[in-house]
């Protein structure tokens, strides 16, 4: 079952940055995804059939993302693609693992949070929405932080957060992403979305406000999207999660581990 799940996650990632608006550029046994115009930067992975890369190979593509001024980036699945971790790190990245989550087919929907709804195109709290998990993820985990509404109130009024809400507005108008939101008295605390493409959906961005943790908030917009996603044919659900505290989070809506999701970039100075 899970090599299945497996399979038809290379298919999603292969597929998503297309339909994006990205291109594929090859380079033998890697892809790199390079957006046309405005929008969300994608990053290199394994090609679809392609066979194990070496560190010559990310070089390549290493010189191309720097050629192009966009993020040196690369996704992969550990079990999937085991042997790129030791190129890429030959290559001079650092890796980041994060657990790789699908919902179990049998596991029964949670019920829904009486805060959480979802948020369309032209939603007056889209900017704040699209806001909220910049600051979540600013501040990584699940314990209590500093960001709260006045920070939030701040990171909307910065022009980048207009970008982003427009962004956004265009991919959910024409279907490409599904977003729900917890909102308590007008204020945006917790949101994420969910990406579909064909019958397989991946759950992204879920962040809450930092003074808003543990509240349950996180799990009641999963549980939204999760909901939504499987009500539009969504067979496959799955998610990466930031680590192995926020997993335990997800296995509560369902989701078991079926791998593990690597991210290498440049070490931080």
């Amino acid at each position: 079952m899970t090599e299945t799940i497996l399979t038809a996650l290379e298919r999603y990632y292969d597929a998503v940055p297309r339909r994006g608006g990205a291109r594929g550029e090859d380079f033998g046994p890697l892809t790199l995804f390079v957006q046309e115009g405005q929008g969300w930067q994608y990053y290199a992975r394994p090609a679809l059939g392609g066979g194990d890369a070496t560190a010559a190979d990310v070089l390549k593509v290493l010189e191309r993302q720097r050629e192009l001024k966009v993020p040196e980036s690369f996704e992969w699945v550990a079990e999937t693609t085991p042997s790129l971790r030791a190129a890429v790190e030959a290559a001079g990245l650092h890796v980041h693992a994060h657990p790789l989550m699908a919902l179990d087919a049998d596991a029964e929907p949670l019920p829904p949070h009486p805060e959480v709804r979802l948020i369309g195109a032209d939603d007056p709290l889209l900017r704040a929405a699209v806001t909220v998990p910049a600051l979540a993820f600013g501040e990584p985990g699940t314990a209590l932080g500093t960001a709260g509404p006045a920070e939030l109130a701040a990171a909307v009024a910065d022009p980048g957060s207009e970008e982003r809400r427009a962004r956004v507005s265009t991919m959910l108008a024409d279907g490409r992403t599904t977003m729900a939101a917890a909102v308590r008295d007008g204020l945006v605390l917790c949101s994420g979305q969910y990406n579909p493409v064909g019958d397989v959906a991946e759950v992204v961005g879920v962040g809450t406000l930092p003074t808003a943790r543990r509240q349950g908030l996180a799990l009641g917009v999963t549980a939204a999207l999760v909901a939504e996603a499987r009500a539009r044919g969504a067979r496959t659900v799955f998610l990466s999660a930031g680590d192995e505290d926020v997993a335990r989070i997800y296995a509560r809506a369902g989701f078991r581990r079926v791998g593990t999701a690597l991210i290498a970039e440049p070490a931080a100075d």
